[in-house]
């Protein structure tokens, strides 16, 4: 698939931008999930580990290859001004753990989008535990 290919899912409307995600994001394509970000995007899928650049894209391919994830999500908040925009998203996702047993994550987001020239929503930051960890149990949370 070209790039050009990949934009069908991008979405100019807000409101539904976190269904079409989930859509692409359950479906495994790399290519179309990382059309979904500026190129700089900042992903923070492990607590003070930002990723950006070739390194998140690639985090993403490894991710979506190994650990076969499925998610579903509901967005509770937003904020937009102008063309940014801020969501706060509950979210559960079924994925299978290092060890090869299932292995379910679930989180509040809260993430940064961007309208681009072309009129589409994309991540500029995308931190999937942003309000929520993860923290084992015996944690104090964030300092």
């Amino acid at each position: 698939m070209t790039q050009d290919q990949h934009l069908v899912h991008l979405v100019s409307d807000i409101n539904k931008h976190q269904e079409a995600f989930g859509e692409v994001f359950n479906s495994g394509d790399v290519a179309a999930v990382n059309a979904m970000y500026v190129d700089d995007a900042v992903g923070i899928w492990e607590p003070g580990k930002p990723l950006s650049g070739q390194v998140r894209r690639d985090y993403v391919a490894e991710f979506l290859a190994n650990r076969k994830p499925s998610v579903e999500a509901t967005v509770r908040q937003q904020l937009v001004v102008g063309d940014t925009a801020m969501l706060v998203v509950e979210w559960q996702m079924d994925t299978i753990g290092e060890d090869g047993n299932p292995e379910p994550l679930e989180g509040v987001a809260i993430d940064v989008l961007r309208r681009g020239e072309d009129g589409y929503w994309r991540y500029v930051v995308d931190n999937p535990f942003g309000v929520s960890g993860p923290w084992a149990a015996e944690d104090e949370g964030p300092a």
